[in-house]
């Protein structure tokens, strides 16, 4: 008889995770609360628009191709990637922005356009950012985090003080020109932090980002779920939607299953790629591991205002991915890490992904997505959206020269209180935990429970941390746990 799973939630690492599970022969059983799988990365439809409601940057390819090498598979054998030319574009004033292209020697020659000698520098920064990068995938973030042992190896040695160093000293210390520094501080912002609270060696992103490329899966995001899902089906995995979970069972110590919409499904091994503190609260406070003060004390990655817009012709002056760095970082940052507030002049993104492809607008039409990066646990009403709408939206007809105001068909809108009903997530953050330096591999929350047996954790706030590769790995590492420590 095979020893059964129960995963909850469907988001990246649940899905690998399941996927996993199910190829060493364990029977698998996906519970997802909302309506359709993916968790942060589902989808919008509306009026022949699509939407990717979370992510929306696909980076660090080699980690989807090494996934569905696991099972020998090809991400083209699901989905259509296309290397996005360019990048992204990053706006610093009215019709003065920057564009990132799609190879490392077309950005050299940007950067030194911009500072006569960065090309030199760019290249060294990168030359590290790729070693700490091959060190990052093959040394450290495979690791499950149960050691501090693991961060030690001959490659992470010889890095060491760069684990003492932040970004944020590395870059300016090599580059003078704000512009030049803003972009290349902006990768680690995927990793929940302020570039000064970011060891060295996460430099890494940067390599992602000018080494590897920016894709796009045709159709958006979702369809990495997609393929998830039919690669799960496939593999044996039973998923459930609109499957609320109100408890974990765990008798004598012992996770033996969950209570589903009234109904009990019992099970040998209960596993939640659910929010890592609402999933606590599933469980009687003897069995928590971390307490209210614990998460309290937590950096915790931005939570964001989002918003999907349907306009009702072409857009000019702005790329699939453009930000919007047009006002004081360090003042935005300090209103989401330092004193939460509402920042009174936000950076923003804003994505348009009709621009690369078609089939997400209408045609003649543009598919827009904004985002503004906020403080978890803020205030959340409709009349602050609104406010913050008309603010970026005014912005973005300044900065791009161009009218837009009159021309949303619609717009729909997503915040802290939408993360925190659609996700349970901890004071309605949108990306986990952030990776400082003391919330870093082993020193993040486990991925196995110390007080109750057979119960695990998977995503974004245990290891390797936020992001859609660091998710998949994490939900390879859990499930490389579960079979070391439970016998199918």
């Amino acid at each position: 008889m095979k020893s059964t799973v129960n995963i909850i939630g469907s988001g990246f690492s649940s899905l690998a995770a399941s996927c996993y599970l199910a190829q060493a022969g364990y029977n698998v059983t996906v519970f997802e609360k909302n309506d359709t799988i993916g968790g942060r990365a589902r989808q919008l439809t509306k009026n022949g628009f699509t939407f990717d409601i979370g992510p929306t940057w696909y980076w660090m390819p080699d980690v989807f191709e090494r996934f569905f090498s696991d099972f020998n598979k090809k991400p083209s054998d699901y989905y259509t990637l296309e290397k996005l030319n360019p990048a992204y574009s990053v706006y610093f004033g009215k019709n003065d922005y920057i564009t990132i292209e799609d190879t490392l020697e077309k950005i050299t020659d940007a950067f030194e356009a911009e500072e006569p000698g960065s090309a030199k520098k760019l290249k060294k920064f990168i030359d590290t950012a790729k070693s700490n990068y091959n060190i990052a995938i093959k040394d450290l973030v495979y690791n499950p985090g149960v050691s501090p042992l693991e961060l030690v190896t001959p490659a992470t040695i010889k890095k060491l003080n760069q684990f003492f160093s932040t970004i944020k000293k590395d870059v300016r210390k090599e580059f003078k020109n704000d512009r030049l520094v803003k972009i290349l501080e902006f990768p680690v912002l995927f990793l929940g932090a302020k570039p000064s609270d970011t060891p060295s060696f996460y430099s890494f992103m940067n390599y992602a980002d000018f080494g590897l490329g920016t894709f796009h899966p045709k159709k958006g995001m979702y369809q990495v779920i997609l393929a998830m899902e039919k690669l799960a089906i496939e593999l044996g995995v039973t998923i459930k939607t609109k499957s609320n979970i109100e408890k974990i069972i765990v008798d004598n110590g012992k996770a033996k299953g969950l209570i589903c919409n009234g109904k009990t499904y019992t099970s040998d091994i209960v596993l939640s790629g659910a929010d890592y503190h609402h999933t606590e609260t599933l469980i009687e406070k003897p069995y928590r591991q971390y307490s209210e003060h614990y998460w309290s004390k937590k950096t915790f990655a931005p939570s964001s205002l989002l918003f999907y817009v349907g306009f009702d012709k072409k857009l000019i002056n702005v790329d699939h991915h453009t930000l919007f760095f047009d006002v004081d970082f360090d003042v935005h940052a300090e209103a989401i890490y330092d004193t939460p507030s509402w920042p009174e002049n936000p950076l923003f993104y804003a994505s348009f992904p009709s621009k690369t492809d078609h089939s997400v607008a209408p045609e003649g039409k543009e598919a827009g997505i904004f985002l503004i990066p906020l403080a978890p646990g803020l205030e959340d009403t409709e009349t602050l959206r609104e406010a913050y709408f008309e603010k970026i939206m005014t912005r973005f007809e300044a900065l791009t020269s161009q009218n837009v105001k009159n021309d949303v068909i619609f717009k729909e809108s997503f915040c802290i209180n939408d993360f925190i009903k659609d996700y349970n997530s901890y004071k309605g953050n949108a990306y986990g935990m952030a990776n400082t330096l003391l919330q870093t591999a082993f020193l993040r929350p486990k991925l196995k429970s110390k007080k109750v047996k057979n119960l695990f954790f998977t995503g974004q706030l245990t290891v390797p941390g936020p992001g859609v590769p660091p998710s998949l790995i994490s939900g390879k590492l859990v499930a490389e746990l579960i079979t070391k420590h439970c016998s199918i």
